[in-house]
């Protein structure tokens, strides 16, 4: 018994009392350890919200958007591919998808408060938060859309004509994916139709 206290008292003074180079490497190595540990907790948790599971996991979501989002291309198509919340609405790399997690914490708030969480209230609030959503989209110049489509890689074909043209125009325009497709996996809200062109 008297030997144990002897070394946790040895290994005590050695830690707290730094007289040589080796505490504070046990230090450094403790603190990097630490952070390696802090930091995939963290980016774990950031993409465990972007789960599609997670994104339908409060009720506003699961009653009023997702099934709308159900009957859309971009949740069932000829080739299998399913584009998820995530895939729209957060950025890819880190920086931007911090900021926008930062961004979402309102959706918290709205939760906590009630603010949509009927669906009378979600068809209240549908324009606002289409609106945000599209400034957002809009001011990033539809970074989101563009992980997947790209003008470049638009096939030109006969039977595609005007589809093709469409898109050369508005790319030479300068037109973003959200000038011309609103509504693509949701509902566009009641009073689009005197939304204008200054949105």
């Amino acid at each position: 018994m008297g030997n144990k206290t002897g070394v946790l008292k040895q290994a005590c003074d050695f830690l707290c009392h730094p007289s040589s180079r080796i505490p504070v490497l046990v230090i450094v190595a403790g603190s990097l350890l630490a952070g390696v540990i802090l930091w995939g907790g963290f980016n774990t948790a950031m993409e465990a919200t972007n789960d599609l599971e997670f994104c339908i996991s409060c009720h506003e979501m699961r009653d009023n958007v997702y099934p709308e989002y159900k009957k859309t291309l971009h949740y069932s198509n000829r080739v299998g591919v399913r584009a998820i919340c995530s895939d729209c609405h957060v950025p890819k790399s880190w920086g931007y998808k911090l900021v926008r997690k930062i961004e979402a914490s309102r959706e918290l708030v709205a939760k906590l408060t009630g603010y949509v969480d009927t669906p009378e209230k979600f068809e209240e609030h549908r324009m606002e938060m289409a609106t945000r959503e599209w400034a957002r989209m809009k001011a990033s110049d539809s970074r989101e859309c563009r992980n997947c489509h790209t003008f470049d890689a638009m096939r030109k074909s006969v039977d595609k004509m005007p589809i093709f043209n469409k898109h050369m125009q508005a790319k030479e325009a300068g037109k973003t994916c959200i000038d011309c497709h609103k509504g693509i996996a949701h509902l566009l809200p009641r009073e689009y139709e005197n939304y204008g062109e200054e949105g």
